[in-house]
């Protein structure tokens, strides 16, 4: 499904109700949760109406995935698959720009890695929910424009891995930004913002 398709389908979910997104072969699932209420712990501010959860399920656990998941495991493929590091790339910039992930990722799911966490069709389908989840319930001021290309570059610098896999976490878990080569050109607020591009254009 289709970025916009997909958030059709989660702005029309209603509260308090659940909707399987994947199934992967292994059995493991993705589903969204619409809550009719926000956690008392939440520290940043949240419309009710824009809130919604994503979880996995893998036999009879369930868990909510943050971004780290996905990051770390598309790290752990390029390590295992360096020479799969372009595609890679391709496959997740083209969920960022709103193509189906099933369809993306087509030609390689049944590539062999040697380490990951979840099935390639898994991160894929996390990697849309993750972007949706961010323009969807980000309320607050972001130095960038799309928001969602904050998420976008830290994808890129975990696939790309110019720093060692625990620099890179500590510094998502800070709230620092990526490396500034990964959101330039595409950054509307950015003095190097570019309305051309092609693929790939910040591995140059």
């Amino acid at each position: 499904m289709d970025y916009q398709r997909m958030l059709r389908v989660i702005k029309d979910l209603p509260f308090d109700q659940k909707k399987v997104i994947h199934r992967a072969k292994d059995g493991v699932e993705v589903f969204v949760l619409r809550p009719s209420e926000l956690p008392k712990s939440l520290k940043n501010k949240y419309e009710l109406e824009k809130n919604f959860q994503i979880w996995i399920k893998e036999g009879k656990r369930e868990f909510r995935p943050n971004h780290l998941r996905l990051m770390i495991d598309l790290n752990l493929r390029v390590r295992s698959r360096p020479e799969l590091k372009e595609p890679l790339l391709h496959i997740f910039d083209n969920i960022f720009y709103g193509n189906d992930p099933e369809t993306e990722i087509k030609k390689y799911k049944d590539e062999k890695f040697e380490h990951y966490l979840n099935s390639l069709d898994i991160i894929a389908q996390l990697a849309q929910l993750f972007l949706i989840e961010q323009e969807f319930n980000y309320t607050r001021e972001s130095n960038f424009e799309p928001k969602t290309l904050f998420f976008q570059g830290w994808v890129r610098e975990f696939i790309d891995s110019p720093k060692e896999i625990d620099n890179m976490c500590m510094s998502v878990c800070n709230g620092q930004p990526p490396k500034v080569q990964y959101t330039e050109k595409e950054n509307k607020k950015h003095k190097k913002y570019q309305e051309q591009r092609h693929p790939l254009w910040y591995l140059e």
